[in-house]
This record gives C-alpha cells, structure tokens and sequence, in this order.
C-alpha cells in the first residue's frame, strides 16, 4: 500500500512539475520590426489606380520586411518627435489597435517600440472571418477600439470615431499593398463575440474591422 501511495504521488508531483514546461513552450516570443523602407515601391498616384479588394491569396508567409512595412503604413509611428502616427486619430484619442493574427500566434502592433508584443500562442486566423481564404492567408489584421481611452464620447459617438478611424488605418493598408504588389481585403463578416472570446479582449474593448493581407493568387 505505502509503495503504492509513493508511486503515486511520484507521479502527480511529476505532472505538476512537467506541467508549467509544457504551457511555457507554447508560448510565443515578441518579435522585434524592423525599420519601414521608405524607397521603392509604386506611386501613390499609380497606388491609387491599383488600390482594390481581393479575395484569393496565397498561403507564403510575407517577410519580416513586408510585416515591418506594412504595420508602419497602417499605423506607425511618423513623427517620432511628437509620437503621432501615419493614420489620423479623432481628438487623438489613438483608441484602435491593431493585432496580427499569423500561423505563428495572435500579436499586437506596438507601435511605439515597433515590435509585435504577443497576445496568444495559437493560430487563430480561422475566426477572423466567416469566409474561407481567411484561415490560410498569412495575416489577417484585427482592429480593436479601446474605448478606455475615448474619454467622454460613449455610445454612438464611440462607434462613429472608431469606425472613422478604423477606415483610415485600412485605407493606408490598401494603399500599401497597392504599393507593393499584394492582396488585400478589409471584412466585416466577422462572429465578433467568438473572436473576442479566443483574443481574451476586456469588455472596454471592441472588435471593429478585420483586414487580410498576402501576395495574390489561389492558396497554396
């Protein structure tokens, strides 16, 4: 009986030892941006001619160059000396942030440090939206009002700012892919309430827009 009991409590002591190694591999590590190119690249004005909405992507990952690029032109950081930013904010409320939903895990833009600060460890690229390309493109933006930050405005006046500013983050992200020869397609067919479940987002925090991003053509 006593050696029964040893073992057995052996072998809960090893399950709890092993258990927070198992979680802590799963985890994922920041990922450091690197500096936007700021030469190449089409015009704005030929941008402008190209600037539309896809719907089939491929499945290649995009360079840690292109993410850089493309997070900077979505909303970066293009004044460093007063900390504003290539989007246009309402009252410079800077109330939406921007995660990144990869096969790697979910990330969150921070745009002051230029890096992609982890948020999950999973692949949650499949409840960004409620069409099929979302699942396998290799980004999927998520754009997450924090209403903590909007002061006085509530209710509809929350909704309208966040949306305005929503669409001017997008708009630089279809100029960008413009620019650089990739797809892009901002939804709002998106099951809100799951993905803010899977994003473990506050109730202060409110899903306004999905965007996918990848080079052009059918999934690999």
């Amino acid at each position: 009986m006593k050696i029964k009991s040893i073992l057995t409590i052996n072998l809960i002591a090893a399950f709890l030892f092993s258990f927070p190694l198992l979680v802590y591999s799963q985890d994922i590590k920041p990922i450091k941006l690197l500096a936007p190119q700021l030469e190449g690249g089409k015009s704005l004005m030929q941008a402008l001619k190209e600037r539309k909405s896809s719907r089939e992507f491929s499945s290649k990952e995009l360079s840690l160059q292109a993410v850089s690029d493309l997070l900077w032109a979505a909303n970066g950081i293009n004044r460093p000396d007063s900390g504003h930013k290539t989007a246009p904010s309402a009252r410079n409320m800077q109330e939406i942030d921007i995660y990144v939903a990869m096969a790697g895990g979910l990330y969150l833009f921070d745009a002051r440090q230029n890096m992609l600060v982890p948020a999950a460890g999973e692949d949650i690229r499949a409840l960004t939206g409620k069409q099929p390309f979302v699942k396998d493109a290799p980004i999927n933006l998520i754009y997450v009002a924090d209403l903590s930050r909007m002061g006085k405005s509530s209710g509809s006046d929350a909704d309208f700012y966040a949306g305005v500013d929503t669409g001017f983050i997008s708009e630089n992200v279809y100029l960008y892919c413009a620019s650089a020869g990739l797809a892009t397609v901002v939804r709002g067919m998106v099951d809100k309430l799951e993905l803010a479940k899977a994003m473990k987002l506050r109730p202060d925090q409110k899903i306004i827009l999905a965007q996918t991003i990848g080079e052009p053509g059918a999934q690999e």
